[in-house]
């Protein structure tokens, strides 16, 4: 009963509930717009909808226990001697692969500062795996740019993103025409939430999240493609290759 009651007292939801007297007293339609934006954004079980068609047509969590392929590493930022999390998140998913059965093979990472990257993901791999480290620009953009011009296309591949970049990458991989397959490191915005009876009267802050974090990377796809033609990606060498 507790687990029932308490959503009902967070702020969000007091909103809701005040907005829906709102909307039924003034019977005004922005008021009903309004209510029928904030309820569907917010919903646990149509967010989980969401949810379930990002990881069955954009991306994995996991990758393919039969892949003999290569992998590429999306830089995550960091500095000449520290390494961020997202990045460490991506890197320890390589190196579980690694572990196991799969042949050896190389990995490709892009970012400005490499020896972080190579250090960490050397010690957790075997001396067969060949790592290749590079700058391939300030933007994801440039770095497919970078890409298109270093890998065989032949070559089946595997990017490492974080989940709410992988629809860029899997539209950038198309593009390329990459023989690709995108798997996300996940996060808390990206994973089912519990949905029960209070679910469908009920909103929850991370679905605005998710539909936020899924909106700008939409979005900024969509300004990329728009302007590809006329906007040089091509990546303004900052760093040599370190392998």
């Amino acid at each position: 009963m507790k687990d029932f009651i308490e959503p009902f007292l967070y702020p969000h939801n007091l909103f809701l509930w005040g907005l829906l007297l709102a909307a039924l007293r003034y019977r005004k339609t922005g008021l009903w717009l309004l209510l029928l934006w904030f309820y569907a954004f917010g919903n646990g079980y149509l967010a989980n909808q969401v949810r379930h068609w990002y990881y069955q047509t954009v991306s994995s969590t996991e990758v393919p226990a039969d892949y003999r392929g290569d992998f590429v590493v999306l830089g995550c930022g960091g500095t000449a001697t520290t390494l961020p999390d997202c990045a460490r998140s991506r890197l320890d998913q390589v190196a579980a692969v690694l572990s196991g059965p799969q042949a050896a093979a190389t990995v490709h990472m892009t970012t400005l500062y490499c020896q972080p990257y190579l250090d960490y993901l050397r010690a957790k791999v075997a001396v067969d795996v060949k790592l290749n480290c590079f700058h391939g620009g300030d933007t994801t953009y440039h770095e497919f740019y970078a890409l298109n011009q270093r890998l065989d296309k032949a070559k089946p591949l595997v990017f490492i993103s974080s989940d709410y970049h992988a629809y860029r990458i899997q539209k950038l991989a198309a593009q390329y025409q990459f023989a690709a397959t995108v798997v996300a490191a996940p996060s808390s915005t990206f994973r089912q939430v519990n949905c029960g009876l209070g679910c469908f009267m009920t909103v929850n802050l991370s679905n605005y999240d998710l539909f936020a974090k899924l909106t700008a990377e939409m979005s900024s796809y969509f300004v990329y493609w728009l302007t590809f033609d006329w906007v040089s990606w091509q990546p303004h060498p900052k760093g040599a290759a370190a392998h």
